[in-house]
């Protein structure tokens, strides 16, 4: 055990001490901070009011000077009424005075609302908002000049009340948006993190301080020493993240805008160490995996070709997880949870949406530790053969061959 702690803390010191890993760091929570400021920033430049200006000319007098009513409704557009031919709206368009112009025409039969912008190649099509909002104010003034009695209005207005339900009767509730980005997050996090073991072995055979370690301690030690030290930095790292993007989020961000944008209703307490053990579980799962094949290469530039193997396996496992988020009450998604590639990315989703029963937890968590002690033995055991193999890369042939040998 002491052995143990001491490859642990040497591994700790290795880790944080490299400028790659304090500078990605920093910039990645410089861009968490940046991109929770992104609607101040843009605020400051574009001032107070940053809607898009939008000019309405109505000449024929079609809404009958009803349109200032349009301010009031929630377009997303800073409206301004007022008269201007096209060349003059031309001219304000592009000295930006305006973003857009509306040109209201009565025709014999109909109404024409012509949409003018700078530039359409990016609008497939008139704003839907728009359209409704214009709608909505003919149809009003119409109905208002019909004389009709206010229990004759309501009985023409629709008075519809909408709700989403389903067959199923298992119910899924939370913002899938905010699953899927934090799934992503806990991909990265126990990807990266395991890759570190793999370089870092490689790292240290070919600058022969494995030769030191090995006479010092067993390649098991130095196995577990090792994994558990970039684990236990990288848990950190993700907490320091994930803490600098809550407190930017809630600093920087305006509420109404933070509640409609990242529901964090359900994040709890008893999620965030599912979360955590999650994390530990599937980091093992594959640190165990790149120790594997950092040990069969002795040159860093070997890395990339050994772990691409494993590199699939984890996309395989992730893409299971997150697209079946699209559809969390599925039988497949509740495989993902199960299967031990992508339970580490899936199961603490579904715990968040509140589908995951404690007999779904146990069985995923024992299925995981299974999985993790089997890809352990078979490792160490590897590792324990090729961890001073200085030659070429060994090819898979080699490997079945060292695990088979019983001398080893």
């Amino acid at each position: 055990m002491k052995d143990i702690l001491t490859v642990t803390k040497f591994t700790m010191k290795e880790m944080v001490k490299r400028k790659s890993f304090i500078i990605s760091t920093l910039i990645i929570l410089i861009l968490i901070v940046i991109g929770f400021n992104v609607p101040n920033i843009i605020k400051s430049f574009a001032g107070e009011n940053f809607q898009d200006k939008l000019l309405i000319v109505d000449n024929d007098n079609v809404f009958e000077g009803n349109l200032e009513a349009l301010k009031e409704a929630d377009s997303g557009y800073d409206i301004e009424i007022g008269t201007a031919s096209f060349d003059e709206i031309k001219t304000k368009i592009e000295d930006g005075d305006i973003s857009a112009a509306i040109i209201i025409e009565k025709q014999e039969e109909n109404v024409k609302i012509r949409y003018i912008l700078e530039d359409i190649t990016m609008m497939s099509d008139v704003p839907e908002s728009l359209i409704t909002d214009f709608n909505t104010l003919y149809s009003n003034i119409q109905i208002s000049k019909l004389g009709l009695t206010e229990e004759e209005l309501k009985s023409i207005t629709p008075n519809f009340e909408f709700s989403l339900e389903q067959t199923d009767e298992e119910t899924a509730s939370g913002n899938i948006g905010v699953m899927m980005i934090m799934s992503i997050v806990l991909f990265y996090a126990i990807y990266f993190c395991a890759y570190q073991v793999s370089s870092s072995i490689t790292t240290e055979k070919t600058s022969k301080i494995m030769e030191t370690l090995v006479t010092s301690t067993s390649p098991k030690t130095i196995v577990i020493g090792k994994t558990l030290g970039i684990g236990i930095v990288g848990l950190a790292q993700m907490i320091v993240i994930v803490l600098v993007a809550l407190i930017s989020a809630k600093t920087f961000l305006e509420p109404e805008l933070l509640e409609s944008v990242l529901d964090m209703t359900n994040i709890t307490v008893f999620l965030g160490i599912i979360t955590i053990i999650y994390f530990m579980l599937g980091y093992f799962e594959y640190s165990f995996l790149y120790a594997l094949t950092g040990s069969t290469v002795s040159k860093p530039e070997d890395i990339q070709s050994a772990n691409g193997p494993i590199a699939i396996l984890a996309v395989v496992g992730f893409y299971l997880s997150y697209f079946t988020m699209m559809n969390p009450t599925s039988e497949l998604n509740l495989f993902a949870s199960l299967f031990p590639i992508s339970s580490p990315f899936c199961m603490p989703f579904r715990v968040m949406m509140g589908l995951a029963t404690g007999t779904d937890i146990a069985l995923s968590v024992a299925i995981l530790i299974v999985t993790i002690l089997l890809i352990a033995k078979v490792a160490i055991k590897i590792y324990s053969s090729a961890i001073l193999n200085y030659g070429t890369k060994m090819s898979i042939k080699d490997i079945v061959n060292i695990y088979k040998d019983k001398k080893n």
